[in-house]
């Protein structure tokens, strides 16, 4: 399973199930909280359709038909809308530590860019010490509290980066 044979693209409808499987795993494997988070997230049940505006973006890692993981940008709400959200980046066991989540971090800041976004926000979860130190490596800085209303309450991680 090497960067050769696997493919970073556009979600399409058929990903919707792969994808939501991939996520909500992650969420008994590293024990968070299921609501207020992704977990509960209406639209992780249809993330193709989740997706659809025009300053919206999900990927997904495919290897051969098989989604292995994801990441995605929408506008943060109720906040400015210079500011995106980085979202729903999951990966499933097998892929972690190969560089996926840097590639795929990477792509969504590109796409923020180009898009007009001047910053980057996310949030996490405190089990994922992985994903925190892919974030800061990659530029995002920690804040205090939470911006914009993303619903998910039980993310205690609120990390911003300028574009």
């Amino acid at each position: 399973m090497g960067k050769d044979t696997t493919v970073i693209r556009e979600i399409e409808a058929k990903d919707n199930a792969q994808i939501e499987g991939v996520i909500r795993a992650c969420f008994y494997e590293f024990n968070i909280p299921l609501e207020g988070t992704a977990y509960t997230d209406p639209e992780t049940s249809h993330m193709f359709e989740a997706y659809q505006n025009e300053k919206d973006l999900y990927f997904v890692l495919d290897f051969k038909g098989e989604i292995l993981g994801g990441c995605g940008l929408k506008p943060l709400i109720n906040h400015e809308s210079e500011i995106c959200e980085i979202q729903k980046m999951y990966f499933s066991p097998q892929v972690r530590g190969k560089g996926f989540g840097h590639l795929l971090l990477q792509k969504c800041i590109s796409a923020a860019k180009e898009l007009g976004y001047k910053k980057c926000y996310l949030e996490s979860a405190p089990q994922l010490k992985a994903a925190i130190h892919l974030y800061e490596e990659n530029g995002f800085v920690h804040l205090d509290a939470a911006l914009g209303n993303t619903g998910h309450h039980a993310c205690g991680i609120w990390m911003i980066k300028e574009l």
